[in-house]
Parts: structure tokens; C-alpha cells; sequence
């Protein structure tokens, strides 16, 4: 580009025929106004280093060694759509992979206002003093509006944001299901070949959506309220399912009680459902991040499970399934974005939308048309 503008980075160094960007990067003012030195006092100032362009080897150099720069770098690589950032994201993600697979990923989940923010600070600020490393990937909602998020999770985990043996990495849901983004699997091997040997994932909470994070953990924690109602019940139905453990927070002062008597309903209630996980007895307990009560009865309960389930075998085949779970997903996203980005169907599509939503054409119909245009145009 010329006139002082360039190409921003993210777009790609050969871009198809035809393309058009509608952003690029421009030369900064010379300076000398709103209090900025300016080029009369002495010989100009001093030019803004642009960042280092890393390499595979630097990305992997960094993250193996420790440097929380690199590793943020390298999340930021990964969760980029960006089709020049594709490949060497691949690449870091080849070389780092014989590094991971030796955390406990916790999935931890419940309703907005259950105090999962509070919860997580307290248990990783318990586990990094007992010289754990703990990542948190904590999610946030993205606002169906504007397409953007606070990400305000270190603001609310401050003394474990502070601690040496503890990374947290707020990531947008972008309107996936549950919060659980596709790039969420790959940021957690990222972290795992860092060195952390706990990673926590805190979810949006929003009712049945929230059963994707079980695809990719090994514990699935749910955090209750006592005395919240049974309004959605069938919503908490669905998701107790699949919690290997139950835990009422906010257990202390006045609502000791109720988050008692709300243990001792939720284990009845427990008692009727089929376990999450074979050969495991899901419980529910109680527990007070401000007080301290049951934080660590907690993690002695996930120790547990891991033991149990480690010498069972299914630990290990849990994570296979969720593997294969994930490429087939993947496969799946591959194939629908290449379905809807073909010339044939983008040409097609919007006179059968049409005549489906008139009436005139059977939605069965109009999906063999589609896959039909779209099957021929890629036999040739």
C-alpha cells in the first residue's frame, strides 16, 4: 500500500484475486501536540518498536520455557480466524503436542450469580500454595448485540490473578454453545504444555446449552444455589446428569442451614440418577468460598475420582472418546462452511429460502436441492 498506509498483519501476504480489505494501518502523527514531544526538541522522537514476528521454534521455545508473554501470544495465535494465522497455529499446536495430556481439566459450571468466579479463586488460590500451577480459562458471554464481552474475570479473581503459580485467560463465547469456543480444546493443550498440571474451565451457566463443556474435561463440577426454586428443574435435571459432584455454594452465616438441608435434598435426588461417570457415586456437598468451609474437601473429592476412575480405565478412554468426539466435530464444521461458501449453493440458496419459508417447497426438498447443486459442482 502506499500514502502511508500498510497491510495489517492478520490479513493474508497474498491475498485472493479480487480482494478487498477494508482496514489498514497507518503512519502515526509526527507528535509535537497535546503534550506529545514533537520533532524540534530534539531530533525527533523516537520511533515505536513494532512487536517481533515469533517462529514456530519461538512460540514453542516460550511456552516450554515458561514465558507468560509467548503463551499469550500463542493463545491469541490460536483463537485467530484469521486464514494466515491457520497454519502456524497447526504447527505450534504439532510441536507442543507431545507435552500435553498431563492436567486435570475441571469443568466447573452452575447459574449466573452462583459465585463460580469466587469459587474458582478460592480453590486456585488453595491449590497454587500447595505448589500446584493452575490455569483458569474462564469464559464470558458475548453480547448478542455488539458481539462483545467485559472479560472481567481477572478483575474478579485478583488475588489469584496476582499469584506466580496461576494464569487466567478470559475468552469471548462468540455465541457457541455454552461458552465453550472450538479454540477452547486447543488453548488448554497450549496451557498443559506450559506446565500447568491443574486447568480450570469456568462457563457461562446457561441452563442445558452449558453439557458441551462435559466433551472436554474430566470432571464436571456443578455449582448450586440453596433455596433458588425448582422453576427450571428439568433445566438442572439435564445438567446434574452429567456432574461428577454437587456443590452449594455460599454456605455460611444464615444460609449454613438452607445450603444443608439443600445437600441433604440434592444427594436424595442424586440417588435416582444414573452416574455421569461408570463406577464413580456422584455427591453433593456444601462449601464457603469466603469462610473457606469444604474448598478443600472439594479437591480431595476430584483427587479421588481421578484415582478411582485412572485404575478403572476410564479416565483414559474418556479422553479418547472426547478426542474422537472432537475431530468428528471439527470434520463437521469443515463441511458446513465449505457447503455454504460454495458459489452453487450461495447462488441457490436464496430462492429456496424463499420457496420454503411461501410454502411452495418441502424444507426436505430444498435441503437435496442444495446438497445436490452442491455435490455436481464439486465433481466437476
Amino acid at each position: 500500500m502506499s500514502n502511508g498506509r500498510h497491510r495489517p498483519e492478520w490479513q493474508p501476504a497474498t491475498p485472493p484475486k479480487d480482494a478487498v480489505f477494508a482496514s489498514s494501518v497507518m503512519d502515526g502523527v509526527a507528535g509535537g501536540h497535546d503534550g506529545l514531544p514533537g520533532q524540534s526538541g530534539g531530533g525527533g522522537s523516537r520511533p515505536v518498536a513494532r512487536r517481533r514476528h515469533l517462529t514456530v521454534p519461538d512460540y514453542v521455545e516460550g511456552v516450554r520455557g515458561g514465558d507468560r508473554t509467548i503463551l499469550a501470544r500463542a493463545i491469541t495465535l490460536i483463537e485467530s480466524n484469521a486464514p494466515g494465522h491457520l497454519a502456524q497455529a497447526q504447527e505450534v499446536l504439532q510441536a507442543l503436542l507431545p507435552y500435553t495430556g498431563g492436567a486435570l481439566r475441571v469443568g466447573i459450571t452452575g447459574v449466573p450469580g452462583v459465585g463460580k468466579s469466587t469459587f474458582i479463586e478460592a480453590l486456585g488460590v488453595m491449590l497454587c500454595e500447595r505448589g500446584h500451577r493452575v490455569a483458569v480459562l474462564a469464559v464470558d458471554p458475548s453480547s448478542s448485540v455488539t458481539r462483545g464481552s467485559i472479560l472481567g474475570d481477572k478483575t474478579r479473581m485478583e488475588a489469584l490473578a496476582r499469584h506466580p503459580n496461576a494464569y487466567i485467560r478470559p475468552s469471548p463465547t462468540g455465541g457457541s454453545l455454552g461458552g465453550v469456543t472450538r479454540k477452547s480444546r486447543e488453548t488448554m493443550l497450549v496451557c498443559e504444555a506450559a506446565g500447568f498440571d491443574v486447568i480450570l474451565v469456568e462457563t457461562v451457566g446457561v441452563g442445558q446449552s452449558e453439557t458441551a463443556v462435559r466433551g472436554m474435561v474430566d470432571f464436571f463440577l456443578l455449582l448450586m444455589l440453596a433455596g433458588a426454586g425448582d422453576e427450571l428443574q428439568g433445566i438442572k435435571k439435564g445438567i446434574m446428569e452429567l456432574a461428577d459432584a454437587l456443590v452449594i455454594t455460599k454456605a455460611d452465616g444464615e444460609n449454613r442451614i438452607r445450603a444443608m438441608l439443600a445437600q441433604a435434598d440434592y444427594n436424595q435426588a442424586l440417588h435416582y440418577l444414573a452416574p455421569a461417570t461408570p463406577g464413580w457415586k456422584t455427591r453433593a456437598r456444601i462449601c464457603s468460598a469466603v469462610t473457606g468451609e469444604g474448598i478443600a474437601e472439594i479437591w480431595e473429592e476430584i483427587e479421588r475420582f481421578r484415582e478411582v476412575t485412572t485404575a478403572s480405565g476410564v479416565f483414559a478412554e474418556r479422553r479418547r472418546q472426547q478426542t474422537r468426539d472432537w475431530l468428528h466435530a471439527l470434520i463437521e464444521d469443515y463441511l458446513r462452511s465449505r457447503f455454504f461458501n460454495h458459489p452453487a449453493v450461495k447462488a441457490r440458496l436464496p430462492a429456496i429460502e424463499a420457496a420454503v419459508v411461501a410454502g411452495t417447497l418441502p424444507v426436505t426438498a430444498g435441503a437435496r436441492t442444495l446438497a445436490q447443486a452442491f455435490e455436481e459442482a464439486a465433481n466437476g
